[in-house]
């Protein structure tokens, strides 16, 4: 892993390989979620005004009726079994945008592109749902050792769709640039397939890197398939970048592209990170893509992220879970050839692992089942790494009856944020939360991209979902729950390492931060689940 410097250069042969420029800068700005929020002020301040100034004999109708429709569609909303928050954030939208607020309501509840992504999704669920080992065996072995991961287990089999595997071999890595050098060190290994499902994929020194392996691996016969997400089309590659790669005998997806507010399922993104390299072995955990994450370029100071390896059958699990995605909108796709692959020999150690996903298309909050669980069973300690904090009432009121009830609850967020706004929502939960006692830290170096749960030396989590709406609500995710597996230590170390370098939050902290920030935070929590 060569060393960061302002020289930093690339092979010529990864030159060549860097087939396009991205979109970016304007796009980035224009497309993002907070954009749309302030548009849809400046939509409704020029309905108001016109409707004065044009309408101005009709106002006192337009009024009943606006008020009238709003009341009914708040009842409904009131009444309706989704997340209060996410009630307070629709009721608020209406009291807001009311002329405005009937159509995109409608928009969002009848969508028409998600209903079909759900329905062939559902088809392909229902259909692979045979290739899933059957691990009975293991629930029986679990029942004696731990009545807590056998019920546990038995939810995520029967409700995620993830079953519980032995631990065959796992390493952590505490940082993006170790994930990337373990990454680069098992692709060059590899010698039938290589499966890439990535949220951001940016040209730079680190795709350079992998994209040669991979060049070098599919005109070896190796199959490379690589799926990103669509909202890369505006930021960092060329819209035909699949195209491109092809030309390298590389099989290559964007999942659901944007178009310009009109994408039927736009706020469905796939925030998954996965690599499967010949059946056999799996990576996870938030690094994407791009120099940032391996501190080869420097954005938000220090990038601290972290990842996870495992080995074995577990590993079929996130195969699975990688062709089912690529196989939206594709025939025929053999699914034998992949999930029937032999394991070498393998030498089993201590603890559990229970690969899974975690899909917006279903009413099942897996990702938030998972850290609840390991909330509200926690006795001595929980330490949590995140990029953001919008949370719910669930998440909110668990952290702080456990703090209440003696646990040691510790977050460890980002001091210098990626995005300014979210970042003043993410603080305006500073105070509920150390109220009841829960240790807030900001790492100094930079930015905190991890998504890390550890608890009681006996259960962790490594993956991609944060702690805010998205990726509880909306997002693809997916993530490992470990269960008294040896790597439990380094994931511990890695926070004990972490905390000398954050600042713990005190409430003289909160008071002193800047006062338009704490408002605009304020505000912000509103609307929350669309942030």
């Amino acid at each position: 892993m060569p060393k960061k410097s302002k020289s930093r250069t690339i092979d010529k042969e990864d030159v060549l390989l860097l087939l396009g420029k991205g979109k970016k800068g304007i796009w980035r700005i224009f497309f993002s979620r907070t954009t749309f929020i302030f548009l849809m002020f400046a939509i409704q301040a020029v309905i108001v005004f016109l409707a004065l100034y044009k309408f101005s004999e009709y106002l006192l109708s337009f009024f009943v009726v606006s008020l009238l429709i709003s009341s009914l569609m708040i009842v409904k909303i009131v009444n309706s079994p989704s997340n209060p928050a996410v009630k307070i954030t629709w009721i608020s939208i209406f009291a807001l945008f009311p002329a405005l607020a009937i159509l995109f309501y409608v928009y969002i509840e009848n969508d028409v592109g998600f209903r079909l992504v759900k329905s062939n999704l559902s088809d392909i669920l229902m259909k692979t749902r045979k290739y899933m080992p059957n691990t009975h065996h293991l629930h029986e072995e679990v029942y004696f050792k731990s009545r807590h991961l056998y019920n546990l287990s038995s939810y995520m089999e029967k409700y995620g769709y993830a079953p519980i595997y032995e631990n065959a071999g796992m390493e952590y890595f505490p940082s993006g640039e170790k994930f990337f050098e373990r990454l680069i060190e098992e692709l060059q290994k590899a010698e039938k397939f290589i499966f890439i499902e990535t949220f951001i994929i940016s040209e730079g020194y680190m795709w350079g890197r992998i994209l040669k392996i991979l060049k070098e691996k599919a005109e070896a016969g190796v199959e490379v398939s690589v799926l990103y997400d669509g909202t890369c089309a505006f930021t960092n590659l060329p819209y035909g970048y699949p195209h491109q790669l092809s030309r390298l005998k590389i099989k290559c997806k964007m999942f659901s592209p944007i178009l310009p507010f009109v994408s039927s399922h736009y706020n469905n993104r796939d925030h998954r990170k996965i690599v499967i390299v010949d059946g056999h072995t799996a990576f996870t955990g938030g690094v994407n893509l791009a120099d940032e994450y391996i501190n080869m370029k420097t954005v938000h100071g220090h990038w601290k992220d972290a990842g996870l390896m495992f080995r074995g059958s577990a590993v079929k699990s996130f195969t699975l879970l990688f062709l089912q995605m690529w196989n939206i909108g594709e025939k025929n796709l053999d699914y034998d050839k992949f999930m029937n692959t032999i394991l070498p020999p393998q030498k089993m150690e201590r603890g559990y692992i229970i690969p899974y996903g975690d899909s917006p298309l279903d009413s099942e909050l897996v990702g938030e089942a998972v850290y609840l669980d390991i909330i509200n069973n926690a006795e001595d300690y929980v330490y949590i790494m995140t990029p953001y904090l919008i949370l719910d009432h669930e998440i909110i009121t668990a952290l702080g009856l456990a703090s209440k009830r003696g646990v040691d609850v510790r977050i460890i967020m980002p001091h210098k944020p990626d995005k300014k706004t979210i970042f003043m929502l993410s603080r305006s939960y500073y105070r509920e939360l150390m109220n009841a006692g829960v240790k807030i830290y900001e790492y100094l170096p930079g930015f905190v991209h991890s998504k890390v749960f550890v608890s009681d030396d006996m259960r962790a989590v490594v993956g991609t979902i944060n702690l805010d709406y998205r990726s509880l609500y909306l997002h693809f995710e997916c993530a490992a729950y470990l269960h008294d597996v040896p790597v439990i230590k380094d994931i511990k170390r890695d926070f004990n390492k972490t905390f000398p370098k954050s600042h713990r939050m005190t409430f003289t902290d909160v008071k002193n931060m800047n006062p338009v920030g704490k408002i605009v935070g304020k505000i912000l929590r509103l609307m929350a689940p669309l942030l």
